[in-house]
């Protein structure tokens, strides 16, 4: 299906198909008030607006209810077994009873299941995620869970239209390149914050092991012009590498000006490091 034919369906059909992709009831409601879409980037640009702007906690937690949840260990053994995700299926068991656990208490924390863009996640890198968020306050869980959902929204948008044209999104407006200086490699497994300037969280991930999050922000998510801040946790990469570093974490304090793209490497070793505005 393509938008052309999107636009032709009954309301009531359109309204089950965004209902599938996002579960708020007041996100497809105020998006079906612009329904036909003008063009793809029309229904983004909508999604992306109602979503951040006119929804409110009650609208999101409702969305997340919509989720299966991964919380116990057959579902998570199924999830894991190459049903689901090809190629991470390597998930031992002593892993999956950590992540059904982990999950467990972070909805017991939270009153809200656990929300992430799982696509192409291994079952360690899953773990990872867990047990970094359950750190967060869930103030802050909230703001990252929403962001999440609004990822998998748009993910989703691509299989209900699969024959649209959808080359024209770019990636993540803030992204960021980790390299480590003292080895010449990418700098794998480092959990990033990016906070506003009080120190709410907005999102957070793990470098791969290219040293990226490619996804830190949603695809067509601008952030508001001020000023910003990225978290590197320097301390755990190094340990994790057998290295005494000096530096437990490197927080970079950026300005935003507008919606162009913001590229923030970091060069790290384990006595200093550096920083640019990058392309």
């Amino acid at each position: 299906m393509n938008l052309n034919e999107f636009n032709k369906l009954d309301k009531q059909s359109a309204t089950k198909e965004l209902f599938a992709c996002c579960g708020s009831s007041r996100w497809v409601e105020l998006l079906m008030q612009h329904f036909p879409f003008a063009s793809e980037k029309e229904l983004v640009s909508k999604a992306t607006a109602i979503w951040y702007d006119e929804c409110n906690e009650a609208d999101w937690k409702e969305s997340f209810t919509h989720h299966p949840k991964i919380g116990d260990v057959k579902s998570l053994e199924q999830k894991f077994a190459g049903k689901e995700q090809a190629g991470v299926a390597v998930a031992s068991s002593e892993t999956i009873q950590s992540i059904a656990k982990a999950n467990t208490d972070y909805e017991s924390k939270n009153d809200f299941i656990f929300i992430v863009c799982a696509t192409g996640k291994s079952a360690d890198e899953m773990l990872r995620l867990l047990n970094d968020r359950l750190a967060n306050s869930s103030a802050d869980e909230l703001r990252v869970a929403m962001g999440e959902q609004h990822k998998i929204t748009l993910i989703r948008f691509k299989k209900m239209l699969p024959d649209a044209d959808w080359q024209w999104m770019k990636v993540s407006q803030l992204t960021t390149h980790v390299l480590d200086t003292s080895v010449g490699k990418p700098g794998k497994d480092i959990t990033i914050q990016l906070k506003h300037a009080n120190d709410e969280i907005i999102s957070q991930g793990v470098t791969n092991a290219d040293g990226r999050i490619p996804d830190l922000l949603p695809s067509e998510k601008y952030l508001v012009p001020g000023n910003y801040k990225m978290v590197f946790d320097t301390a755990n990469y190094f340990k994790a590498n057998n290295t005494k570093g000096f530096y437990p974490e490197v927080e970079i304090q950026f300005t935003v000006f507008d919606d162009s793209h913001y590229h923030v490497p970091l060069l790290i070793n384990p006595y200093g490091y550096s920083t640019y505005r990058g392309s």
